[in-house]
């Protein structure tokens, strides 16, 4: 299959999220875009918000860099700004849906995703507990395929686990995980030029302490680094939480592998709230994100930071087109 890597694509999430109105925002304030794109989700809502800031429907010129394309099944939604509702999910999961077999088709080579919101793509009958998951299941991957990954200016961190339960994650930390996971942020920090080990957090505090608080250090990270380490990555750890991301921040690890969801992304939306970007590694294609929610709470206010989404659209280009 040839990928089109000329087309990247935007999906809206949940159209009454933040998604409309930041593309809208991102095309009535910003220069021409210098790639192309194809938008997925309802008209309705992106000309909610182009009536709104008074931009004339660029996705409606012939020829033009921005186009738009409306799954099937959305052309009666009606636009609740500001509101989660099952019909939300159902617009971003048919987004979604569109998304995935375009890209698995060859239609584009990358794929920037708005937010969505959970709960309203379970309830229109979804069951996937993000887009990670998503993405990873519809390109035949599967979830340990694939690695969660938050890339801000100084700060990267990817997860051995996603969104599981607090109370699970010891049992989905596995040797095979974590040298997949390894892998994969090794070879995309080389892809952006960056030199150093990848650093290892461990799971317990203080990294187990040799044990004395727990040895899935002993039994699983560690073995699981010297697997990565016969197929040539440069890994170093593990580490424990509470020191390794300053270490990180201070230019000695390009980026860091934690354990679990807050352990990692905790301290990156400290220094980085409203910049990072959200990839998934593992993937056939680039997928790049905002690395926030849908702010029902925000829309319609164009006061909603625009760092994450321009960094996203950034990312996407530089990881495309290297």
């Amino acid at each position: 299959m040839t990928m089109n890597h000329d087309i990247t694509l935007i999906t809206l999430g949940d159209p009454n999220g933040l998604g409309p109105e930041l593309v809208c925002r991102w095309l009535a304030t910003g220069p021409a875009p210098a790639a192309r794109y194809t938008i997925l989700g309802p008209r309705a809502a992106l000309d909610h918000h182009a009536r709104r800031l008074g931009l004339a429907s660029p996705w409606d010129a012939p020829g033009g860099p921005v186009t738009l394309l409306e799954p099937e099944g959305l052309g009666g939604f009606t636009p609740r700004p500001g509101e989660f509702s099952a019909e939300g999910g159902r617009a971003a999961g048919l987004t979604l849906e569109l998304a995935c077999a375009m890209l698995s088709d060859g239609r584009a080579g990358a794929v920037v995703t708005c937010p969505l919101n959970k709960a309203g793509l379970q309830a229109a009958g979804f069951d996937f507990p993000g887009h990670t998951e998503f993405l990873a299941q519809r390109a035949g991957v599967g979830p340990d395929g694939v690695c969660m990954h938050l890339c801000g200016p100084r700060l990267r961190v990817s997860l051995a686990t996603t969104h599981p339960r607090l109370r699970d994650v010891p049992a989905l930390v596995t040797r095979e995980k974590v040298a997949h996971c390894l892998e994969l942020t090794e070879r995309h920090v080389r892809r952006l030029g960056l030199t150093g080990p990848v650093a290892v957090c461990g799971l317990n505090p203080h990294a187990g302490e040799s044990g004395r608080i727990g040895d899935e250090e002993e039994t699983v990270i560690v073995p699981a680094m010297e697997d990565a380490r016969a197929r040539g990555c440069d890994v170093a750890g593990p580490f424990p939480g509470d020191t390794v991301f300053h270490r990180a921040w201070m230019g000695e690890f390009p980026a860091v592998l934690a354990m679990y969801h807050d352990q990692g992304l905790a301290p990156l939306k400290l220094v980085h709230f409203g910049e990072a970007v959200n990839v998934t590694l593992g993937l056939p294609y680039v997928r790049t994100s905002v690395d926030h929610g849908t702010g029902y709470d925000l829309v319609g206010r164009d006061t909603a930071d625009m760092g994450s989404f321009l960094a996203a659209l950034e990312l996407a280009r530089r990881l495309v087109h290297p």
